[in-house]
């Protein structure tokens, strides 16, 4: 196992130490949202292009400062998302944060059954504070696959560090559904 932790640390790092998809995109026509963690000072500003006809994210851009966890997951889900439909990057993220332990735990402590929130009970009705981290289960056809993402997984270890991996991510939700 202290093969694949290495592994993990080395994927993290290099996402901290050259971070993909650093930039900015013209807004508009680029979506614009930006995401902060006062807890520890992590900052990100997502820039997002979506192809209105297709719903596919044609390209994103990432700036910001702060740990190493927030700005490798942030790398790290920029190259996933890309060239993705909006439907495919909330897939995405609903299993990134359900890696996090974030939907099992969040629902449980509203009182949601996180089993029956999988086959899509409506999860509109939560507290605003519960709202920024849950996105309500996607319907898949099959089950998403994480990739190098799942090198986050070692962060539920450190639960204070878990919206550290979640900010770009719920920047880049933020950004996505602006007008929904």
């Amino acid at each position: 196992m202290a093969g694949l932790d290495d592994l993990y640390k080395e994927i993290i790092l290099d996402h901290y130490r050259s971070p993909r998809n650093k930039g900015t995109l013209p807004t508009p026509p680029a979506r614009m949202a930006e995401g902060h963690n006062p807890l520890c000072g992590d900052e990100i500003t997502v820039y997002v292009d979506v192809d209105a006809s297709t719903e596919t994210i044609t390209d994103i851009k990432l700036q910001g400062h702060g740990c190493s966890i927030s700005q490798a997951s942030a790398s790290l889900m920029s190259n996933a998302v890309k060239g993705k439909t909006v439907a495919e990057a909330d897939a995405l993220s609903y299993a990134f944060k359900d890696l996090m332990g974030i939907h099992a735990a969040t629902l449980a402590h509203s009182g949601i059954d996180p089993e029956a929130a999988s086959r899509g009970v409506d999860t509109t009705s939560l507290d605003s504070d519960v709202d920024d981290l849950l996105i309500t289960a996607p319907v898949a056809a099959t089950p998403v696959k994480l990739g190098d993402i799942e090198a986050l997984q070692g962060v539920v270890k450190f639960p204070v560090r878990i919206k550290c991996a979640t900010l770009g991510w719920n920047t880049l939700a933020q950004a996505l559904h602006v007008d929904s």
